[in-house]
């Protein structure tokens, strides 16, 4: 008699990739985030108050997107991941470019959309005294 293994019916989160929907989604659902196309229908441009935080390329294959960090975040998970480059066509100490359906687990980068994401926010809110939530 023979044992098959059996694999689990979901997932874990931890180890699954995020498509290029699944980043619009989370990114759409930060508080105050407007989604637009200023630089051609090609390019998704997610902002909070009018700023920045996440950029997705609609014609790159394999899908990218672009993301604020923090400097010395930036250069660490560069080195930590070969799907994280310099931010093309972007500052590049201060944003990455991320291949997202190439082996980063979706934890991670939905780590790295809070993180850019909240870089922004907080500077808006020290500058107008607004919260965001």
């Amino acid at each position: 008699m023979s044992v098959a293994f059996i694999y689990p019916a979901v997932i874990d989160r931890r180890y699954r990739e995020m498509n290029l929907e699944q980043f619009r989604e989370y990114c759409l659902n930060k508080p105050c985030t407007t989604e637009g196309t200023p630089f051609g229908p090609d390019v998704l441009v997610f902002k909070v108050g009018g700023k920045m935080f996440a950029l997705a390329s609609l014609d790159e294959i394999p899908t990218t997107v672009n993301l604020k960090c923090d400097p010395d975040l930036a250069l660490e998970l560069r080195d930590r991941y070969e799907q994280v480059r310099p931010g093309y066509h972007m500052n590049k100490k201060h944003w990455n470019t991320i291949e997202i359906e190439a082996g980063i687990p979706d934890v991670e980068i939905r780590k790295m959309i809070d993180h850019s994401y909240e870089l922004v926010a907080k500077k808006l809110s020290r500058r107008t005294g607004v919260n965001r939530r």
